[in-house]
């Protein structure tokens, strides 16, 4: 069978939206690294990946509310007036109704000419799917565009995935453009395309399956933190899949490897794994992370320098 017969038994060619989640870089004395942060914004925006801050990969969690307007700040700086870009709201810890906690943080976003995109909170946890419906209703009235997140606990405590019924009362919201789906479970985001293309074809999945990337084969986007290591390369194994260049095995093989590496249990320590990989391309100053953040081994620079070899970077 050719190459070009592979393609057509998977999916079409399209072109495939890809959405880096950008790692927030630290200087040796523990600072953000601000310069080197805007570069790389400006480097993935190059490529013709679009960025996403205040997310897992930008240590949202750990970051407090001035912080994360900085971030919001500086990246509107690095982009320009018009450039789009994505920006989470994260209200964990925080005290109040989930809706006017969401609304708050969005207006803000929104001021900046970003897209929320809404972190699961455990505040509708052992919620019904209509009380849960309703909280999302609520909290998007009045935006143009926003984005839901479905995330697996094995990222974070306050994830969730939800039922299929959930995953629909999402899809018949206007203003929820599309959703990340987070699972790592390939089975669960080809029920999300199903539903999608029989419910709502213009809702958009984005897959945050950092173990799973060629999911973009059978009609998935992406918003991956592993797009921040390498984002050139992901630009590249995209217009490869768009053109159905057979090259494009190659490449997502090596990228796939790199991210079955950082991704590997504890999966939350994968940040520490990117900033690793970031530093030894000389793109961010220190491997360094957020000090909350949990570790790899010492001896991870040698996992990542295979990778880099790999990728020829």
């Amino acid at each position: 069978m050719s190459a070009t017969s592979l393609f057509d038994r998977i999916r079409k060619h399209r072109k495939v939206h890809g959405i880096s989640a950008a790692l927030l870089p630290f200087e040796s004395d523990g600072r953000i690294a601000v310069d080197a942060f805007q570069k790389h914004l400006q480097a993935t925006q190059r490529a013709g990946l679009q960025n996403a801050v205040n997310m897992d990969t930008g240590y949202v969690n750990y970051l407090s509310e001035a912080e994360k307007l900085s971030v919001l700040q500086w990246t509107r700086e690095a982009l320009g007036k018009n450039v789009p870009f994505v920006a989470g709201t994260y209200i964990e810890g925080q005290t109040g109704a989930p809706a006017d906690l969401y609304r708050k943080q969005m207006d803000v976003i929104v001021s900046f000419g970003a897209t929320p995109i809404l972190f699961q909170t455990i505040q509708l946890h052992g919620k019904s799917v209509q009380e849960k419906a309703a909280v999302y209703q609520q909290t998007c009235k009045g935006y143009p565009s926003v984005f839901a997140f479905e995330l697996g606990r094995m990222f974070a405590p306050n994830g969730e995935i939800f039922n299929t019924e959930m995953i629909r009362r999402l899809m018949d919201i206007p203003a929820i453009r599309g959703m990340k789906h987070s699972s790592l479970d390939r089975l669960v985001e080809l029920e999300r395309l199903a539903l999608r293309d029989i419910h709502r074809p213009d809702f958009q999945i984005f897959t945050g399956n950092d173990l799973g990337i060629n999911m973009i084969e059978y009609g998935s986007d992406y918003l991956l933190g592993l797009a921040t290591l390498a984002p050139e390369k992901f630009a590249e194994r995209d217009l490869l899949w768009e053109t159905a260049d057979p090259r494009y095995f190659a490449l997502s093989d090596s990228l796939q490897h790199l991210g079955n590496i950082a991704f590997r249990d504890p999966v939350p320590a994968y940040k520490h794994s990117a900033a690793v990989f970031l530093h030894l391309t000389g793109r961010i100053p220190t491997g360094k992370t957020h000090p909350k953040n949990p570790q790899r081994p010492t001896w991870e620079p040698e996992l990542m320098r295979d990778c880099v070899r790999r990728l020829g970077l």
